[in-house]
């Protein structure tokens, strides 16, 4: 699946123009689902030139290499006036319909292969306590899984 993400409020905190602090769990989720659930991650934002450039170092910087920058694909180039909408299959953003959802369910979303409102829907009305000891619990054993702790 191709994945479009944001950058500013999804992966960071907004401090547009500078980078804000990371948001908990963004990089761990989204490397996961890079490798081990082989997903293709664009990054789709609506910074260009120099600020682009500090978002893709501060997500390599963090061990996160996206396939794309504002592409489709690596090796198109853009002409002045093309459309840089992106063909993905999903997109996550801090602009959604209800705001970002915790990376905790965004995980269990894909990775469970929903994709009706109702189970998003029956996902998110989960009380907070509930889905941070659930779903926060098992990233965190997926992750220590992932690393070899277990």
């Amino acid at each position: 699946m191709t994945i479009a993400v944001d950058f500013d409020g999804t992966i960071v905190e907004h401090a547009y123009p500078k980078i804000g602090r990371p948001i908990p769990f963004a990089l761990e989720v989204l490397k996961k689902l890079q490798c081990d659930e082989h997903h293709k991650l664009i990054l789709w934002t609506m910074r260009e030139g120099d600020l682009l450039q500090e978002a893709i170092d501060y997500c390599e910087k963090n061990g996160l290499k996206f396939y794309a920058y504002n592409k489709n694909f690596p090796e198109e180039e853009l002409q002045e006036g093309d459309s840089r909408k992106i063909a993905a299959d999903l997109f996550i953003d801090d602009r959604n319909i209800g705001g970002l959802p915790d990376w905790g369910i965004i995980y269990q979303v894909i990775k469970s292969g929903l994709n009706d409102m109702q189970s998003i829907d029956m996902m998110m009305d989960m009380p907070k306590k509930q889905i941070h000891k659930n779903w926060l619990i098992r990233l965190g054993e997926a992750l220590d899984k992932s690393k070899g702790r277990y």
